[in-house]
């Protein structure tokens, strides 16, 4: 069950519509994204504040909050850019970024709803500059990418250690969930 995040992020791109035209739309928009990143940064880390165990998670030292705001400049920035147009790099950092996520017991409960805040304020903020929902589109869509990696690092992760530990094939553990999903 070892993903692949080159194929994978490809697979995504075209589950998601991901297309050369938005590409080329983030590209053009890379300075806009460089301008808001800190924005976007403080009504991320607030809606995830609002939460007890998120809080509690983010602000084990005034460092890691620190470091955490700087990653997700980054991070935010890299979708304008695609690190290389979206290509082996940019799928292996967002891997790297899912696996963090699960070391650290952020779950998709909180990554979900959070990320869709990051959109909310994304459309708010292109509203009132006036421009167009179509950057506010191409950003949900490279945002639902990112997202999926992070959900898959769980899924990853919960699976190879099950394996691991009770020494299942992958055939045996596919056919207990899908067991266990039929019988709920």
């Amino acid at each position: 069950m070892t993903l692949n995040p080159h194929a994978f992020m490809l697979t995504l791109e075209k589950r998601a519509g991901f297309t050369d035209a938005d590409k080329a739309l983030l590209k053009a928009n890379a300075d806009w994204g460089v301008k808001v990143a800190p924005e976007m940064t403080d009504h991320f880390y607030a809606y995830l504040a609002r939460d007890e165990e998120m809080n509690a998670i983010l602000h084990t030292g005034q460092e890691r909050i620190h470091r955490l705001h700087e990653t997700f400049i980054q991070w935010f920035q890299e979708m304008f850019t695609g690190i290389d147009n979206w290509g082996p790099g940019y799928a292996d950092r967002r891997w790297k970024i899912g696996l963090v996520h699960v070391r650290l017991g952020i779950g998709p409960q909180h990554v979900v709803p959070a990320m869709a805040t990051v959109i909310h304020e994304v459309g708010k903020q292109l509203q009132a500059e006036g421009q167009s929902e179509v950057l506010k589109d191409t950003l949900s869509r490279i945002c639902m990418i990112d997202l999926a990696f992070i959900e898959q690092a769980y899924v990853e992760v919960s699976s190879a250690a099950v394996l691991q530990e009770t020494g299942w094939t992958e055939g045996l553990f596919k056919r207990l969930i899908a067991t266990g999903a039929r019988s709920m």
